[in-house]
This record gives structure tokens, C-alpha cells and sequence, in this order.
């Protein structure tokens, strides 16, 4: 009798060869495909070749089991393959998997159980805004060639990432290659494409997997333009080199102790890629790094000769597929350097090779850094900014280069003029890469998405209350919450040691332990801010009873109750004094070396150690400003202190070092950030800073996904129509830099049972005069007295009720009055009169009428008189954010059931709301608006004058009505050899600036 060990042993060969054998394709015949393997095998191996034999074995079967982790793998795999002619389901579903599992001929129950065991991943894929293009890189067109791309796959299961989370990065580097040109085509395409990811989220392993199926494809020379700063283009090529060139690709035949990363423990512990031999004995191709960790591209003369392309058929040029595949790949990490680009351009000028014939990837991190043209070439002798001149050169010295750009702040890229054919604007694609799982982003910091109805908050359902302190500080001299957040970082130290020691986790399992201070980039303030930092920590008394008393406490009322409900299972001890024993061994981790603080800013007199996380375990507190302020990742990062001011959302959100992913700590993760800080006249708040970025990049995100769905097969928009989806919600914090801002003009909003609400009213006398006297017979016409309008709204258990004087008016009419008003900015409000005109007008109406609400206060208070009949109404108290843009102007409450009206909602309101509910209805709200400056003289009850009242409103259109392709926004860019006007200022929800076309 077969032992169970010798069973499971065949079981698992078995199931290995026939999935083995599926791998690159589609499903077949299970039962089938065991009995083809078993018959190579010993004969007792058949009866292991039944479908009862499988589901015998996953009902005793756990999801850590060999065989599940072999089927994990493959219906992964096939979960996430996006082209695929067996099966016409979407990926990650469950129909896709019905398909699965009807191809592969098994039961229900062994079905049920594969599900139980490896659930259907349904995480969100990349979103593509693309213009059409040429299908080329299918697994046919790369059978027999691709070997890094599988090496590197393997090497992160080998390192432990899920399958599902391999997969999801195989799925979407397959959409940035495929939007690059064929690099054996006879003619020459030169794409341009950004991918915009989340701060400190993988964007490198990302790149790191589009550089490796490039260069499988044929790519040849691959440039890497790795950030403005040494530390960070050496952290990018020690990354490429340790998991995609690999051992043998880097010694070339040397000695191990020849190696750059000699020095480095991964490189002795063998953590770097292997493949045995050199690639191209192996019947692949090798990687010729131009660059090392040390040294930044240099103009050598072997770098020259090294830049020389062999051809094995002389005859053809080298994109021919005899010559290209055959030959080596070309890698170089080049700093963005002005001088080292130069080197570069000219070199490259020197090879015999033809430039015209060489397939390039020029891979831009921190794309939106240096790279961008913030130079108006319109003007007089202008030329382009240092940076984005030598990447344009490249671009026009390689008809066949690709340029894909990365950041993670995507506004000053969508912002370049689309008709500047040299500049690095993503004509053919913008990638949106998903959230991944487990990364702490903006959101987790903030609640956006709570409802104040929702009860009190507690650590449980508030980020901000879980993870984030404020530093308010009353003068330079008071150190108070600084002290609190070094505090902070010891005991976040103990608690990880204290897990290390309990939770079986291992010594080394926190490697790095990092504490980030982040006031200015001046290095005049670091060298007082390593004073102050020095004097606390050296009086702190982390190893005596003072120290221990304030950790006591701040373990009580801060630790504790947050991990208490955050923990994920991870050890949490039961008092102070479990941990007390930890604290010691911490801070002698941190500063038994005399030095606590690393300070990363470039002056050598008060460095104090090197942050290179790669040679070294770091617990540490680092000073810095711009060194860490963007790209770099700071390892281990647990407690960050922040006051660091930034004038513009993207360079604020790169700031944000404290995103990442935070495994076995994440609810120890905390935030000291600046709460009301003066700057000039204007009161600023970092945490709201942040909050509105996060809003306005999320909407962008929300946009992009909208409208990435085709239309008849076509998209709806390409990436020179995205500018306009960029929106602002706070007035101080432009979404980048206004030198990079540049201008397209949105033609219409399309917006069928969506609140929607203009606020860049008029300011002047006449303009208020005239817009309240076109609005005033309207209100003259409505209901003497309130209607009592409520609508329950079921999922937040709440239910909105308020008066509204109630009345309609035809279609027609509103257009015509709609058409008269006047704005201080027009460009916000006439993309939503475009269309408002396209549903009224023509055989394609979809609207009848509108009903009309002006709501009114429960209490007689706040009342003005408008017109000549004597009526008074209520007025609203609003003011303007920015002139001329008022923040909010509605109540929330007064939504509702404008949308049960306009059929957005599906549930019934009240019998008053449903009595005014018809088909091809509208909803518009009235709010008669007095600003601060005119309440003074204001008289309760009496006339005002018109041109001291805003008449505002709100509007939601009929939910039916759609254009007929599915299409929600139409565009037009201003040409920018006329002058424009500039709406930088003008309009948050769609922030421009001038761009040339």
C-alpha cells in the first residue's frame, strides 16, 4: 500500500506536469491531461490520474498545501489573462472561472472546494486612457523568446509575493508594452505614455517588469532616467541589477569579490537574480550594464565600443528579427544631470551603428521632476529647460524610442502641450496602476470616506484618530510635540522587538526601524534642527524611570487602545511593564552607536552616517529635506514629524514618505503633522493639504476610469483630452506648479442625475443686478407657502427634511435664461450649458421641464425681499473662497431629493417629492446668496438690492438623459498661437493653464 507522503508525492508530479503543460494556454481536459502524464510515470501513478482522486485530497487539503499553491498559481493565471480566446468573461470573475473549470471538465463539489481554497481574486486592474493600436505583442508573436520577464516572475514568488499580486503585475506591465511600438517593424513609431501609480507603492517593480518583457520583445537599449539625485539613481540600479541583470550579467566573468555590490549583504546572502550561466550560453541574450551602482553613465571610450550593436546578418538592419534577437541588451540608470545627459547624447552620436535602426525604452521616473518644459517657448528666445531639451534630444537623435514616464503625481505630465512633438507629453497612453493591497496611501491617514451621521469616532473607525497627531507649536523654543513624536519612535521600537520576541517572527525580521523630521530643505535649518533633536534625545532618559514614565502614559493613551483594535494579529503586549523590557534594548538599537540621528542633506560637515538601506539594518531618525523629500524610499519608516510647507499638490504629496507598505506594523505607523501654520497672511493646515490631494487625485483616478470604457470600440477620449479631469479642492494647493500648467478647454460636461453646483459667480454691481432680475419673475412664480420635502436615505439610516417653495418651468425657457447669465469665470459653467442646450434643443431632447426649489429656513430668519410683489425668501450666509469662486453653497440635506426628482434615485421619497417626480424632469435649486459684506446694512424681512444679492443655484438633469454613444465629455484645445486666456485661477474643476497647439 502507498504511503500517504508517497501519494501526495505523486499527486503533486502529476498535477505539476498537466498544469505544467497548460500554462501558456488555455484549459483542457483535466482527467485527461493526468492520464497523458501518468502513463510516463510508474504504473501505480494512474490512480492518481482521477478526478475523485483530486477532490478526495482538497477536502483534507489546506491553502498552505503544495497542491494548492500549485493550482493557486495556475487558476490565477488564467483569472487574470486579459486576451484569451476560450472564454469571453471578464478577468477576475466568477463567470471567468465557471469558464475555467468547464474547459477543465471537473464537478461541481471540485469546483466549490478550488474556490474555497483559492477564492477569486477580484482586485481592481489597470485603467488605460489609449488611442488605438497596432496588436502586436501577443503571446504568439513572443513563443520561444521570453527569458526575463520569467525570471524575474520567478524571483518575486521566490521572495513571497502572493500569485495574485505577480499576476496583477504581469497583467498590467502587458498594457504598457503592448502600447509600445513593434520593434521589429520595417517602420519606425515613437510612443509616448505615463504611468501613474500611488507614492512609494512598487512603481519600480513595475518598470522593472516592462523593462524586462521589453527587451524579451527585442528592446535593445533601455535608459533609465533615475531621478535628479545620486542616492536615488543608485537605489533604482541596485534594484534592476539585483532582481532583472542579475549575478552572472554583472561579473561578467570576474571574480564574486570584483563585484560593485561586494560590500552589499544581499549580494552574499544570494538574493540577487541567477541564472546559472551566462544568458547567451543558455540560448537567451545578455545584459551589458552601462552603469553601476557607483558610477553614472561616463563618456569612456569602452563605454563607446560597449555601445556597439553586433549583427549576425550584416546585410539587414539590426530591428530585423535575425539580427535583433540575437543580440545583447543595452541598460543604463543616468541621473537626470544636464552634464551626464550630454555625455550621453554625444556618444551616442559617435557608434557605427544606425541610430534609426536601434529599438529603445527610455523608462522617465519621477517623471514630473526636471523632465517637464516649464519654459513658454511662445515667448521670445526661449528655449527649453535644461532637462527636458537633452531628453528631447534623445528623442529626436532614436526614431525608435519609446518613452514611458512614472510618477505617481500625474499633473504636470497631462498638462504639457499635446502639440509639441518633441516634449514628453503621453500622446498614446496614461496607465492608471491600481491600489495595491496592503499599502498605506493618503486615504488610510484620512476619513474620507466616514459620514458625520456615522456616530462618535473612535480609534476603531478613524484613520486620523488612529494614526495621525497634530504639531501645533507656539514658538520656535517649544519642542513639546517633538519630544512626544522621538518618544513615539522608541516605543514603536520596543513594541517591534517585543514582536520580533513573541510573535516568532525572527531577529532581523524589522530590519530597518526609521524615524523622518521634515521641516525645510534649507541646510542651514537641519544643522539646528540636529542640535535641538540631539539635546532631546540625549535628555530624554529612554534608559531610566523619567523616560519610562513618559512612555508609560503615551503607551496607554496612545499604543495600546490603537493597537488594541488595529493589530491584525499581530502580538500586542497587555501593559507597559510587559514592554518595559523592550524600551532599553531600543533605544541602545538606536543610539548605542552615539549616533541616533542620520542627517541626509548633502553637507558633509554635519552628515552624520549614510541612509543606504541595502548595506546596513538603519533604526535611526533622519534629518532631511529634498534628499528624502521624493523617490527615495525610507525603509521601515514608523513615525514621521512634519512642517515642511509646499505650494502646489504635487510636490506636497511627494513629500509624503510616510505612504508605503508597513507589514507586521502597520497600526504602530504615526503622522505628527502641521495643523494651522502661518504662512504670509494665509492660514494653511498640512493635514487638509493633504486631505484635498487626495480627493483631487482620486477624482482624477475616478475620471480616468470612467472614461476608459470604449465606445463602438473606440475611446472615449485619448490623453490629450485628460487635462480638464484634473480638478482642485482646496484654494491654496494648485494641483502642480503654474509653470507647468497649460491650458485645454472643456466643451461639455455630460452629467445625466448628478448634483451639480457652478460657484464662480459675478462680483460686479450690474452683473448681480442683472443676474437677480433674470431669476426673480422665477421666484415670483413659485408656491405662496413651503412644501415639507424628505427623502430617507436607507443606506446611511438618516432621513433629509426641509421646506422649499415648489414650481416648474418648460425646458425651453430655463436654456434661454441659462444663456443670459453672466459668471466671473464662464469656462466653469459653459461646458455644463452645452450640454444642458444638447438635451433641450433638436430631435435629440430628452428634457420637458424643470421643477424649481428655493428652499427656505424652518425658522423665520434670514429673510430679504426681492421684486416688486413684497414676497420675502430666505437667504443663504455664504462667502467666496476665492474670488470668484464661492466654496459649497448648497446643503447637503436639500440633495436628495432633487435626485429622486430627476430619477437618480431608486427609492420613493415622501408623497410631496413623488408628486413631483415625471419622466424627462430636471431639478434646479435656487439660493439667493448675501455676502459678509452686505450683511451689515441688511434689514430683515426688507428689500435688498439686487446687485447686492448672488443669485446661485444647483441643477440635477434628468438621469435619462444620455448621449446616445455612451460618451460623457466632448473637448477642444485652445491653440496656443493665439492668445488665450489663462483659467488657472478661474475654475477648480477643470484647472488649466495656457498650452500651445
Amino acid at each position: 500500500m502507498t504511503s500517504p507522503d508517497t501519494a501526495a508525492g505523486i499527486r503533486l508530479d502529476l498535477h505539476a506536469r498537466a498544469l505544467g503543460d497548460m500554462s501558456s494556454g488555455k484549459p483542457k481536459r483535466l482527467v485527461r491531461a493526468l492520464e497523458y502524464q501518468a502513463e510516463d510515470l510508474a504504473p501505480v501513478a494512474m490512480e492518481y490520474a482521477s478526478e475523485a482522486d483530486f477532490l478526495s485530497a482538497l477536502r483534507d487539503a489546506r491553502s498552505t498545501d503544495q497542491l494548492v499553491e500549485l493550482w493557486r498559481k495556475q487558476l490565477t493565471r488564467w483569472d487574470y489573462n486579459e486576451n484569451v480566446s476560450w472564454s469571453t468573461s471578464p478577468p477576475r470573475t466568477d463567470e471567468r472561472r465557471a469558464d475555467v473549470y468547464e474547459l477543465l471538465g471537473i464537478g461541481d463539489e471540485t469546483g466549490k472546494r478550488l474556490d474555497a481554497l483559492v477564492p477569486v481574486s477580484k482586485s481592481a486592474g489597470p485603467v488605460v486612457i489609449s488611442t488605438e493600436h497596432t496588436l502586436w505583442y501577443t503571446p504568439q508573436s513572443l513563443q520561444g523568446r521570453p527569458w526575463y520577464w520569467p525570471a524575474y516572475r520567478r524571483l518575486l514568488v521566490g521572495k513571497g509575493w502572493p500569485e495574485d499580486v505577480v499576476a496583477g503585475l504581469d497583467e498590467a506591465t502587458d498594457r504598457v508594452v503592448e502600447r509600445l511600438a513593434d520593434p521589429t517593424a520595417a517602420e519606425a513609431y515613437q510612443s509616448k505614455g505615463l504611468v501613474v501609480g500611488y507614492v512609494q507603492s512598487g512603481k519600480t517593480a513595475n518598470f522593472t517588469g516592462v523593462i524586462a518583457k521589453a527587451i524579451d520583445a527585442g528592446y535593445r537599449l533601455v535608459i533609465v532616467l533615475g531621478g535628479t539625485l545620486n542616492m536615488l539613481r543608485a537605489q533604482t540600479q541596485r534594484r534592476l541589477d539585483m532582481e532583472l541583470v542579475g549575478r552572472e550579467n554583472i561579473m561578467r566573468g570576474a571574480s564574486e569579490y570584483e563585484s560593485d555590490y561586494a560590500d552589499d549583504p544581499a549580494w552574499s546572502q544570494g538574493k540577487f537574480a541567477t541564472f546559472g550561466a551566462m544568458p547567451s550560453t543558455l540560448g537567451a541574450f545578455d545584459i551589458h550594464r552601462m552603469t553601476t551602482r557607483d558610477d553614472d553613465y561616463k563618456s569612456l571610450l569602452q563605454g563607446i565600443v560597449a555601445l556597439e550593436y553586433e549583427k549576425q546578418e550584416p546585410g539587414l538592419p539590426l530591428y530585423d528579427p535575425h539580427n535583433l534577437h540575437r543580440a545583447a541588451a543595452r541598460l543604463m540608470v543616468v541621473k537626470k544631470n544636464k552634464q551626464v545627459l550630454t555625455k550621453l547624447v554625444k556618444d551616442l552620436r559617435k557608434i557605427k551603428t544606425p541610430l534609426a535602426q536601434i529599438p529603445v525604452l527610455i523608462v522617465d521616473d519621477e517623471s514630473d521632476e526636471a523632465s517637464v518644459n516649464t519654459t513658454d517657448l511662445a515667448k521670445p528666445n526661449a528655449e527649453r529647460t535644461a532637462i527636458n531639451q537633452k531628453i528631447s534630444e534623445l528623442l529626436r537623435m532614436l526614431p525608435r524610442a519609446q518613452y514611458v514616464g512614472y510618477t505617481a503625481t500625474p499633473f504636470a505630465n497631462v498638462f504639457i502641450d499635446p502639440s509639441d512633438t518633441e516634449d514628453i507629453f503621453p500622446k498614446d497612453f496614461i496607465i492608471s496602476l491600481p491600489r495595491p493591497d496592503e499599502y498605506m496611501g493618503a486615504r488610510d491617514f484620512h476619513d474620507l470616506d466616514r459620514d458625520p451621521s456615522d456616530g462618535e469616532r473612535t480609534y476603531a473607525n478613524s484613520n486620523e484618530m488612529a494614526h495621525v497627531r497634530s504639531v501645533v507649536v507656539e514658538d520656535d523654543e517649544d519642542d513639546t510635540c517633538l519630544q512626544r513624536a522621538m518618544d513615539m519612535f522608541v516605543l514603536t521600537a520596543a513594541m517591534k522587538l517585543y514582536r520580533e520576541d513573541k510573535g516568532g517572527l525572527g531577529e532581523r525580521y524589522f530590519q530597518h526601524h526609521t524615524m523622518l523630521i521634515h521641516e525645510s530643505v534649507r541646510q542651514d535649518d537641519h544643522r539646528e534642527l540636529l542640535g535641538r533633536v540631539t539635546g532631546l534625545w540625549w535628555n530624554a532618559g529612554y534608559l531610566g524611570p523619567s523616560g519610562h514614565e513618559r512612555l508609560r502614559v503615551l503607551f496607554d493613551t496612545d499604543v495600546a487602545p490603537v493597537s488594541a483594535v488595529r493589530a491584525d494579529g499581530q502580538a500586542v503586549p497587555p501593559s507597559f511593564d510587559d514592554l518595559a523590557p523592550y524600551v532599553g534594548p531600543a533605544a541602545i538599537r538606536i543610539g548605542g552607536d552615539d549616533k541616533p540621528i542620520i542627517v541626509v542633506n548633502g553637507d558633509k560637515d554635519i552628515e552624520t552616517g549614510e541612509a543606504d538601506f541595502d548595506k546596513r539594518s538603519i533604526w535611526k531618525i533622519l534629518i532631511g529635506g529634498q534628499k528624502l523629500a521624493r523617490g527615495f524610499t525610507v525603509e521601515g519608516l514608523t513615525v514621521s514629524y512634519f512642517r515642511r510647507r509646499a505650494g502646489n499638490a504635487s510636490t506636497l504629496m511627494q513629500m509624503g514618505r510616510w505612504f508605503g507598505f508597513r507589514k507586521g506594523y502597520r497600526d504602530l505607523v504615526r503622522l505628527y503633522l502641521g495643523r494651522q501654520e502661518a504662512m504670509g497672511r494665509k492660514e494653511i493646515d498640512l493635514y487638509k493639504g493633504f486631505e484635498a490631494i487626495c480627493r483631487d487625485e482620486e477624482a482624477f483616478r475616478a475620471e480616468l476610469a470612467q472614461y476608459s470604457v470604449t465606445v463602438d470600440g473606440r475611446p472615449q477620449i485619448t490623453p490629450d483630452k485628460v487635462p480638464p479631469l484634473v480638478s482642485q479642492h482646496i484654494p491654496w494647493l494648485k494641483p502642480t506648479s503654474p509653470s507647468k500648467m497649460y491650458n485645454s478647454r472643456l466643451v461639455t460636461v455630460r452629467s445625466p442625475g448628478q448634483w451639480q453646483e457652478p460657484t464662480a459667480y459675478p462680483s460686479k454691481p450690474a452683473d448681480l443686478r442683472h443676474n437677480t432680475n433674470l431669476w426673480t419673475p422665477v421666484l415670483e412664480s413659485l408656491s405662496a407657502e413651503p412644501t415639507q420635502l424628505s427623502y430617507h436615505l436607507t443606506e446611511k439610516g438618516v432621513t433629509h427634511r426641509y421646506g422649499a417653495l415648489t414650481g416648474r418651468i418648460e425646458a425651453a425657457r430655463l436654456l434661454d435664461l441659462l444663456s443670459s447669465v453672466r459668471w466671473g469665470a464662464p469656462s466653469q459653467f459653459d461646458p455644463h450649458l452645452d450640454y444642458l442646450r444638447e438635451i433641450t434643443t433638436g430631435a435629440a431632447a430628452q428634457v420637458d421641464d424643470w421643477v424649481v426649489l428655493a428652499p427656505q429656513h424652518a425658522q423665520p430668519v434670514q429673510r430679504i425681499g426681492l421684486g416688486s410683489t413684497g414676497r420675502t425668501y430666505s437667504y443663504f450666509a455664504r462667502e467666496r473662497r476665492r474670488d470668484p469662486l464661492f466654496g459649497a453653497i448648497s446643503d447637503l440635506k436639500h440633495r436628495a431629493a432633487a435626485l429622486r426628482m430627476a430619477g437618480a434615485l431608486a427609492e420613493p421619497g415622501d408623497s410631496a417629492v413623488e408628486s413631483l417626480l415625471a419622466p424627462r424632469r430636471g431639478v434646479i435649486v435656487l439660493y439667493p446668496v448675501v455676502e459678509p459684506e452686505h450683511r451689515a446694512d441688511l434689514v430683515e424681512g426688507e428689500p435688498l438690492d439686487p446687485s447686492r444679492v448672488v443669485l446661485a443655484f444647483g441643477f440635477v438633469a434628468p438621469a435619462s438623459a444620455r448621449s446616445d454613444d455612451g460618451s460623457v465629455l466632448r473637448f477642444t484645445t485652445v491653440d496656443s498661437s493665439q492668445e488665450g486666456v489663462a483659467i488657472i485661477d478661474a475654475a477648480p474643476a477643470a484647472t488649466t493653464g495656457r498650452r500651445r497647439s
